[in-house]
């Protein structure tokens, strides 16, 4: 717990109440336990009252179900990492008890259900034990019937009691969760809460209150990113998609199933993958940029129809929420390593634009870019997200909804003549116009994917065909001469250079913070436009002795990651080195300060 400062005693003088401006809560159980419940209870408290947050989870692969934990980074500064140690952990059961322990950093609070867990007692003098008979103190608060299923609930009192947590806006949130259930269900969850919170913390030395939290521009929200994303697209006009469920992209499709309705669009869950891009190509074609979306094995499907849009030249959105793979891999578990599918996966020279946001804002803010993308420049936009990125929680300002969402739907004003794919543009872009735009000249254009001439006719001509594929590059070199070169985070020479992409951005600059408080020579920059790549990153490479890029694929054949290799392809800079791990867990700041002075070469002292 961050600037922790002794408060005064209690007035029974049993406990004193420190103050402190930040914590890291890990909460481990079984997926069946409700677990993730308590850190989402937790993450929208801390959103609603000003505060940062962010959260990380695993949950097992198997229908079953298993072992499964939570951790939220909650606090009234700025949090850019769930966080390497825990200070407390709340343990169900003895696997969890064993498994984590070591998660928690040396004094913290081991909160266990002592109705299944025993301590280790040569851990007693390292960590703080608070044992409490949750399960049965659950059921004797709401009743035998009940169980022991309201003890996710229950041990949500157990916190908010220790950190001092406000208690309405916790009460209304538990509400809002039972909205529309039986009133018994509230009243149980009710009972529940008020009884942990009102469970005697006598074994705990201390309780903690948190620093004032820093003043906000504006109304904070709190979702994780693949509602964040879901909600871009629906700002930035999207009302059609087609999609087949697949973790851990289903709950995008899920959200734009539910919400696209309510402004006039539908989204489709197709018989497979192919017909889910088929169709959202077809509503894209008919005027509007459409949107599908998968995961690793799904986009496999989708390359060959992802071909024929770039071969037509569709504005299109295909989501990817990346998980472990190959094949169907670590279904819950994070990894970036369908890099390389995304920029070129399909057969023939195919580009496309891939871009990824960096944290949960940014998934919606780059919906929105996305579905801009592919409009003017008409052209398919992966959007590479992650699990980890699609599952966690942060608190951000609500945008001004006013501003950002807009209306794309299709023009059908006449007009004179129209070359779909006219060759004399000079950045190679030109557009569809919706069929049923009456055009004057009655050349009415087709579309295929053939080869084709201006007007999309089919063609085996080898000089359309050189014509035709510098065209569709030129389109992507045209974007890329507009992109925003990247603002390093620290100063623009030094030592080394972290290179992140993706959800690792907010790890990588704690390393940055974490190395110069230490007195070593590292900054950072986050890149989010993969491809193309923005211009004059060779500028900022120049200013290290050292690029490193950190990503969560295996370093493959040669040592440098996938996006290391295109970075080297590109800039043939034998300093940029890659630091990868795929143990399916997002990067812990210690880790990438470990892995980098690993990297440095012999004779280097300092970072």
């Amino acid at each position: 717990m961050s600037n922790a400062t002794a408060g005064a005693s209690s007035p029974s003088g049993t406990q004193k109440i420190s103050s402190i401006s930040e914590v890291v809560i890990r909460i481990a159980g079984n997926s069946q336990d409700g677990i993730q419940a308590i850190g989402g209870f937790l993450a929208r408290l801390a959103g609603r009252s000003e505060q940062e947050v962010m959260t990380f989870m695993t949950i097992p692969a198997t229908i079953s179900g298993g072992a499964s934990i939570f951790q939220v980074r909650m606090g009234s500064g700025e949090v850019l990492s769930s966080g390497d140690e825990a200070d407390v952990l709340l343990c169900f059961y003895q696997h969890s008890y064993d498994a984590h322990i070591s998660s928690l950093k040396k004094g913290g609070i081991v909160m266990y259900d002592s109705d299944h867990v025993q301590p280790n007692p040569e851990l007693e003098k390292t960590y703080h034990h608070v044992g409490i008979p949750i399960s049965s103190l659950t059921v004797e608060a709401i009743g035998g019937t009940a169980k022991d299923k309201g003890k996710n609930i229950y041990s949500l009192g157990l916190i908010a009691k220790t950190f001092d947590l406000d208690l309405p806006k916790l009460e209304k949130l538990i509400g809002e969760r039972f909205t529309g259930k039986d009133p018994s269900i509230l009243n149980n969850a009710l009972a529940a809460f008020h009884a942990g919170y009102s469970h005697s913390l006598g074994n705990l030395i201390e309780t903690f209150k948190f620093t004032d939290a820093q003043k906000k521009d504006g109304t904070q929200i709190v979702m994780n990113g693949n509602e964040a994303l879901g909600y871009g697209l629906i700002a930035a006009g999207v009302r059609f998609g087609a999609g087949y469920p697949i973790t851990p992209w289903s709950d995008i499709m899920e959200l734009l199933r539910r919400e696209l309705p309510k402004y006039g669009g539908t989204f489709i869950q197709t018989e497979d993958e192919i017909a889910a891009i088929s169709m959202a190509i077809g509503g894209s074609y008919a005027g509007r940029v459409s949107v599908t979306g998968s995961s690793g094995p799904g986009i496999s499907l989708k390359t060959e129809a992802l071909g024929w849009a770039i071969m037509a030249e569709m504005p299109l959105v295909i989501v990817d929420v990346q998980r472990g793979g190959p094949s169907t891999g670590m279904p819950t578990n994070i990894e970036q390593s369908d890099l390389n599918i995304a920029v070129n996966g399909g057969h023939g020279d195919a580009p496309r634009v891939v871009i990824a946001p960096a944290n949960v804002e940014d998934c919606f803010y780059m919906a929105i870019e996305a579905v801009n993308i592919a409009k003017k420049y008409s052209v398919p936009v992966i959007l590479l997200t992650d699990q980890g990125i699609a599952t966690r929680i942060e608190a951000f300002v609500q945008p001004n909804l006013e501003k950002v969402c807009q209306d794309i739907s299709p023009d059908f004003t006449p007009i004179a003549d129209h070359k779909p794919y006219d060759l004399s543009t000079p950045n190679g872009v030109s557009l569809h116009v919706p069929p049923g735009t009456k055009i004057n000249s009655g050349k009415y254009p087709i579309v295929t994917g053939l080869e084709h001439d201006e007007l999309g006719h089919p063609t085996g001509s080898p000089k359309l065909h050189m014509q035709m594929t510098a065209k569709r590059r030129k389109k992507l070199q045209a974007l890329g001469a507009t992109l925003p070169v990247p603002k390093i985070y620290g100063p623009s020479e030094g030592n080394v250079l972290l290179v992140g992409w993706g959800s690792t951005e907010g790890p990588i600059k704690e390393a940055v913070d974490r190395a110069r408080a230490a007195g070593d020579s590292v900054s950072s920059i986050h890149i989010k436009h993969i491809n193309p790549l923005p211009n004059g990153l060779e500028n900022i490479f120049s200013g290290f002795n050292h690029v490193f890029v950190v990503e969560m694929n295996d370093e493959g054949l040669y040592g440098f990651g996938q996006f290391g290799a295109i970075l080297r392809a590109r800039y043939c800079d034998p300093k940029i080195q890659g630091l990868n791990k795929t143990d399916g867990l997002t990067w812990k700041v210690k880790e990438i300060l470990e892995r980098a002075k690993t990297n440095l070469t012999t004779g280097i002292r300092k970072l």
